[in-house]
């Protein structure tokens, strides 16, 4: 087992319950492969953290943007606590080391080790709330997401990657790219689709994903940082 009280002293969170860090990092297949296990799997953790997210970030940003609209706080907020945005997090505190997976999950990358890495960061957020009440969560969240706002704002991603990559490519290239989807295989219920990127005839990057919409807008975000956009 991981060594969860050095990864607490990590976080600079001491648990009164320990078992909730412990819960947090605990993912689902991890108990489906140990039926010893004793402990509970984090989707519960998560889905209170998620709440206790969305309220912090929506108080940050509305005590922070005071001239700003509605929609403008949505698509900061939307940027601001989005899978990579939370996986980023939780891979700078070390997460990934501490993560109670299956063998399988384990082995896990690209974006399904995203998902699973933001779930976990949402499930600590949980643990601390209950733990320590919402002021100890909204302390962890703020020291460990808030400072990226600067940055989603130069960088404009909180608007999505295909407004993104065509501005940039209108500007940059005076061309407005286009989508091709390079392959589409599974079965119905689980299709899996690979678009590419282009502009004029230069395929730039590719991207993956359960529907054209998602492997478009995964392309466009391979796109921009293949070209520093």
């Amino acid at each position: 087992m991981p060594d969860f009280l050095l990864f607490s002293k990590q976080l600079g969170v001491l648990f009164n319950n320990f078992n909730l860090l412990i819960e947090a990092l605990t993912h689902r297949s991890y108990l489906n492969e140990h039926r010893d296990y004793t402990g509970s799997h984090n989707e519960r953790l998560e889905f209170l953290g998620d709440a206790v997210l969305e309220l912090a970030a929506t108080d940050f940003l509305f005590k922070k943007f005071p001239a700003k609209p509605e929609g403008d706080l949505t698509s900061y907020r939307a940027a601001l606590v989005n899978t990579m945005s939370l996986a980023e997090s939780a891979q700078a505190l070390g997460i990934n080391d501490y993560l109670l997976l299956s063998k399988g999950e384990a082995k896990d990358t690209g974006r399904a080790r995203d998902v699973i890495l933001a779930d976990a960061f949402e499930a600590i957020i949980g643990a601390i709330y209950l733990d320590a009440g919402y002021a100890g969560a909204e302390a962890f969240i703020a020291k460990n997401l808030y400072g990226k706002i600067d940055e989603v704002i130069a960088k404009r991603s909180y608007q999505d990657a295909k407004s993104r990559f065509q501005e940039s490519s209108q500007e940059k290239r005076s061309a407005t790219p286009r989508y091709e989807t390079l392959s589409e295989e599974g079965p119905d219920h689980a299709r899996h689709f690979t678009v590419g990127v282009f502009i004029d005839t230069e395929e730039i990057a590719r991207g993956e994903g359960q529907s054209k919409q998602e492997a478009e807008q995964a392309a466009a975000e391979a796109g921009l940082k293949k070209m520093q956009w």
